[in-house]
């Protein structure tokens, strides 16, 4: 079987971690741009190897180039692309066609959209039925067929049938949440697979000022928000939180206490975090599952990688873990996963 290489999408400004992370799983970096990563073909597959690495949001299968100089010719190339690659198959259900580019790129975005517009014209006098069943929505997590359209410039673009989602994904913001960082645990959810329910149990270490207190206190959980520092918004007074004014490194369960979540967001160095708190929760089995967020900002995030996946890791003890660079993180990743059931 001949092996294929990948377009791996990240965030606009972590392409050289994400080049670093590949290498570090044996691959091999073939050209790079605002948001986007190509990964050679070399042995085995690259789409495979790049399945739940961390600074990936989408992974595009063996992509194929087009380029135009003019938005027609864009839209015909791909249209080409699509229509050799479902002969002979039979779409009978809603199907995502995305079309996407780097961010950063000035005006990229209205290309992509007026090449996106032709397209969908030509689709519709040639698959009249297809097209009505394209949908520009994919799924967060795993993976999906369909049309994948990543521009990485205003003449090219890499084209692909097959994809694999991550989960990063853009949040919708709420006006009573305190924080920005509410987001990231609200974006979380999708990767865990599922998210605080009524009547469960949140543990929030260093809470303040409670964004994710907040976002599992919206749901029915009652939360236990652990920070010295003054809760905010949303969920000042709220009554489903518990603040506990007390340091979060300090803070003990209590004798057979055991929490539905243990949500952890702290400006700390994530070994301090790692060997005070992640590895005395699970060890102590105070938490069923857990959203950690780890700082990088001081360490070498490829390194801290290589500890956080290894034997003696904390989250070894632990199941399902997932380490992701989410579209709201920044310099910091995001540990999901399961202590117990």
């Amino acid at each position: 079987m001949p092996s294929h290489g990948a377009l791996a999408v990240c965030q606009s400004g972590y392409e050289a971690l994400l080049v670093r992370e590949m290498e570090a799983l044996g691959l091999a970096a073939e050209a790079s741009g605002p948001g986007w990563v190509l990964a050679a073909a070399g042995n085995g597959s690259a789409t495979a190897r790049l399945r739940g690495a961390a600074f990936p949001h989408a992974v595009l299968e063996d992509p194929q180039a087009v380029a135009g100089g003019r938005v027609n010719e864009l839209a015909q190339g791909i249209m080409e692309f699509f229509s050799a690659g479902v002969t002979g198959q039979k779409i009978e259900g809603e199907w995502p066609c995305v079309f996407a580019g780097g961010q950063d790129v000035t005006g990229l975005g209205r290309r992509v959209a007026s090449v996106e517009a032709a397209f969908h014209e030509i689709l519709k006098r040639k698959m009249g039925r297809v097209a009505r069943l394209a949908s520009p929505h994919k799924p967060r997590v795993g993976p999906v067929r369909g049309l994948f359209v990543w521009f990485t410039d205003f003449g090219k673009a890499y084209l692909s049938r097959s994809a694999f989602m991550n989960g990063p994904c853009r949040m919708a913001d709420d006006d009573n949440a305190p924080s920005r960082s509410y987001l990231k645990v609200e974006e979380s959810y999708a990767i865990i697979g599922r998210e605080p329910a009524p009547g469960e149990t949140v543990c929030d270490l260093g809470a303040a000022p409670g964004g994710w207190s907040y976002s599992a206190a919206k749901r029915g959980a009652r939360v236990v928000a652990v920070d010295n520092g003054p809760l905010k918004g949303g969920a000042l007074g709220h009554p489903l939180i518990d603040h506990r004014h007390a340091d979060a490194f300090g803070f003990s369960p209590g004798k057979d206490a055991v929490y539905d979540w243990l949500f952890c967001d702290m400006l700390e160095d994530p070994h301090k975090v790692l060997h005070s708190i992640v590895l005395p929760w699970l060890r102590g089995g105070w938490c069923r599952r857990f959203v950690v967020n780890l700082k990088f900002g001081r360490v070498d995030p490829i390194a801290l990688l290589g500890e956080l996946r290894s034997a003696d890791s904390p989250f070894s003890r632990a199941s399902g873990v997932r380490i992701v660079h989410l579209y709201h993180d920044r310099e910091e990743f995001t540990v999901t996963g399961t202590a117990s059931e």
